[in-house]
């Protein structure tokens, strides 16, 4: 029996949110990872380690921070923690995206992102996430679970994920909206 661990893709989640910007300004924003700490619900911000900052083939390392509440019954990384990503795509206006890297330092089909799409009266930001195959991380979380398991850490992850992607939305639409 294939385990659901090795689905293809294991995760795939988008949200979008009208944002009363243009397409350029929130691209100024999403694109400042050290700055993701006002946003995101795990990355409290880091720092580029190489390249030039939001270009492709940089480097960032953020910090993040995880409380005993998420998934609370799942051997996850609690606390804080550091990850490295290196950006796959940077067209100003349009879309930015990152992909996560092993501790190795290898890319990860693991990649996040925003695409940005004019609208009237602002632009529609899209936050996307998309785990082709499963991480060395998720592989780790799995060892040890069941099938059972597996498939409620899945469901409950995916549930976890887009809760993220809104809760991100909606606060980067207030950052942008009232500065």
């Amino acid at each position: 029996m294939t385990s659901i661990i090795e689905n293809s893709p294991l995760f795939e989640l988008r949200a979008d949110i009208h944002v009363a910007a243009s397409p350029s300004e929130i691209y100024t924003v999403v694109s400042d990872l050290p700055r993701s700490g006002e946003w995101s619900t795990e990355c409290q911000g880091g720092e580029w380690v190489s390249g030039e900052p939001s270009a492709v083939g940089s480097v960032f390392r953020g910090e993040n921070l995880r409380s005993e509440e998420v998934v609370a019954w799942a051997p996850l990384v609690r606390g804080v923690w550091h990850t490295e990503c290196r950006i796959t795509a940077a067209e100003p206006g349009r879309t930015f995206r990152w992909m996560m890297l092993s501790h190795a330092g290898d890319d990860q089909e693991s990649i996040w992102g925003f695409d940005i799409e004019p609208a009237e009266g602002g632009a529609v930001l899209v936050h996307h996430f998309r785990m082709t195959t499963a991480t060395a991380g998720i592989h780790k979380i799995a060892e040890d679970l069941d099938e059972t398991e597996r498939v409620k850490f899945v469901d409950e992850w995916t549930s976890k994920i887009a809760q993220d992607l809104d809760s991100t939305l909606s606060r980067i639409k207030n950052i942008i909206e009232t500065a």
